[in-house]
């Protein structure tokens, strides 16, 4: 890349250096100790240590504000006074940009910058991303993605899909072993082959190119790559999953939407250890074309980079278009007033003021579940939200309907400042269809199968000890996989904090007309008898959600799990159909 030469503001302002020099110390320390929880997964996946993995998850997120709150106090006692000089920032973004400029977590160092600057109280700074004094993306631009050794491993073509396979599963040992890598390699060559006969008849393989890092998560562990045909590339994911009697591949996943739904926004974060972040994150868009960049990087873990991949994706989009944000389709929120822009897959999320009646919580309340959920397993069943503070938006952009409810509102949060509306605090999430809004939309057979994925969503939140609250359509959305996850946090909780009880009979007729209980109801007392009340569900989906998830409205099917969960239990949920699973022949489904 080309750089200027150093400005003579820059020649001159030790205290320039000072600042650029100890955000990239902070920076390098952050990053390190980020790499060794990471590397920890694989002892973790080999011993089957499932809760300290997820001790490892919860304490990597916290690394990165912790961090940056090290450096403002570094900075602070550095400079004193100078600390909130603007011209000095300018200088030391300058200065930093040199020092950064042959990293190869380069992208990563820039956010982490950014972080420290936007929270350093420098006067008359503008709301979003001051290019004076932040790096607004445009500073690296002419650097390919992919700079340097590759960051896949190659398989050229042998005798035979099971000879690769088995050369592949070799390139990835374990300390436990793999259980049978021949019956492994076998079974997995079989569903590669008879996949490529269907959809590429007559093109054989001519290699196998596998990312070189490992991808944890939960109980599974991933080999990620793609076949390289002389059609092209297919994608191609080797899940495996561990126990007692070793290591064994458990599914092959062959196509985009699959790895994509392994790769999902409603997931939690991989444990994968990689050098040069921003090439593996192009080699895995080369698999999931439709991915944003921003996903895959907080997919791996990178959640603070890919909201700054974010927010620079939507300042293109908002240059390069003029359609304006509008109120989001589906029912008015009772906490949350939610816009989005037609153009653009997000949604943007923002606090009332006041909450509409019968809602209690506080907005400190629901602040603390969206933070409760960015910590928790997300099994695929959960929407990240990424948050953000003080940006600003050309009030043209706004539609008057739209302008005037933010500021009836959330008259706190958000102003308008001459030709700007600046928000104060919002929250983003991948647009979905509200489920409610979904099946009337849809053919009956379609409003079936996501009804039975409906279904499917509050048992597994259940799995991960997650009771939702509040379980109407309104509070679900469908993917364009078609898959249910859940997205309104304001009541939700831990399934193991709830008292799940079966309603009391009544002993006096007029009791059941009353419209207050005849009976004490404490605040975290269930009657599940009562969710099928609220469901909302129109007929005849109704009649098959009743007859075929009758246990959910039963206390022992609640209580079970929370006596599961309380035993220190980790169920199993996969990000995969169970017909994809590959049975070893002594087992009884892994």
């Amino acid at each position: 890349m080309t750089l200027s030469t150093p400005t003579m503001a820059e020649a001159h302002s030790p205290f320039a250096h000072l600042t650029a020099s100890t955000i990239k110390h902070v920076f390098d320390a952050y990053h390190a100790e980020f790499k060794v929880i990471t590397r920890r997964a694989k002892e973790r996946f080999e011993q089957c240590d499932w809760h300290g993995l997820h001790e490892d998850a919860e304490q990597r997120l916290d690394l990165y504000k912790s961090h940056v709150a090290d450096a403002l106090r570094l900075i602070d006692e550095g400079l004193g006074e100078r600390a909130a000089d603007k011209a000095l920032w300018t200088s030391a973004k300058e200065t930093y940009k040199r020092l950064i400029s042959n990293l190869d977590d380069f992208d990563l160092a820039q956010s982490f910058y950014n972080s420290v600057a936007m929270r350093a109280n420098i006067p008359d700074l503008a709301a979003g991303i001051d290019p004076s004094v932040a790096f607004d993306g445009s500073e690296f631009e002419s650097v390919p993605p992919a700079v340097g050794e590759a960051v896949y491993n190659t398989f050229n073509k042998a005798d035979g899909t099971g000879t690769m396979l088995r050369e592949v599963l070799e390139a990835y040992p374990f300390e436990c072993g793999y259980r049978d890598p021949e019956q492994s390699a076998t079974l997995a060559a079989e569903e590669i082959d008879a996949y490529l006969q269907h959809t590429r008849p007559g093109h054989s393989i001519k290699a196998i190119e596998m990312a070189q890092p490992i991808f944890y998560r939960g109980k599974v562990a991933y080999l990620v790559g793609r076949i390289r045909t002389a059609s092209g590339f297919c994608p191609l994911v080797l899940a495996l999953v561990n126990s007692d009697e070793g290591v064994w591949v458990d599914a092959v996943l062959l196509t985009e939407n699959e790895i994509s739904i392994v790769f999902s926004f409603a997931r939690s974060y991989f444990f994968v250890e990689v050098n040069r972040p921003r090439a593996l994150v192009f080699f895995l868009k080369s698999l999931m074309p439709l991915k944003p960049i921003a996903e895959i990087y907080i997919s791996l873990g990178y959640n603070k980079h890919g909201k700054t991949e974010l927010y620079r994706d939507l300042m293109r989009h908002l240059a390069n278009t003029s359609d304006k944000f509008v109120i989001a389709p589906g029912e008015r929120g009772m906490v949350m007033t939610v816009f989005t822009l037609p153009s653009y897959d997000v949604v943007f999320k923002i606090i009332k003021d006041t909450f509409d009646y019968p809602k209690t919580t506080t907005r400190k309340e629901v602040m603390d579940h969206y933070h409760m959920v960015f910590r928790h397993d997300r099994c695929g069943r959960l929407v990240d939200a990424q948050e953000f503070e003080h940006l600003r938006f050309d009030k043209e952009r706004f539609s008057p309907e739209l302008l005037e409810e933010l500021l009836g509102v959330a008259a706190r949060t958000v102003s308008v400042d001459g030709d700007s509306v600046i928000i104060k605090h919002l929250y983003t999430e991948r647009r979905l269809v509200p489920l409610n809004l979904y099946v009337k939309q849809v053919p009956t057979e379609a409003a079936t199968d996501v009804v039975a994925d409906y279904s499917r969503t509050i048992k597994e939140l259940a799995f991960t000890n997650i009771f939702p609250g509040d379980i109407l359509l309104k509070n679900f959305g469908v993917t364009r996989h078609g898959r249910v996850v859940f997205y309104d946090y304001d009541e939700l909780c831990f399934l193991t904090d709830c008292t799940f009880r079966k309603m009391p009979e009544s002993s006096d007729y007029d009791d059941e007309l009353n419209a207050d209980p005849w009976f004490s109801v404490g605040e975290m007392d269930v009657f599940p008898e009562e969710l099928k009340t609220f469901l909302g569900l129109p007929q005849p989906l109704a009649d098959v959600f009743f007859q075929e998830n009758s246990e959910l409205f039963d206390v022992p099917f609640w209580a079970d799990l929370q006596a599961r969960h309380r035993a220190g239990e980790v169920i199993d949920i996969f990000p995969y159909k169970d017909e994809k699973r590959l049975v070893p022949d002594d087992t009884n489904g892994g």
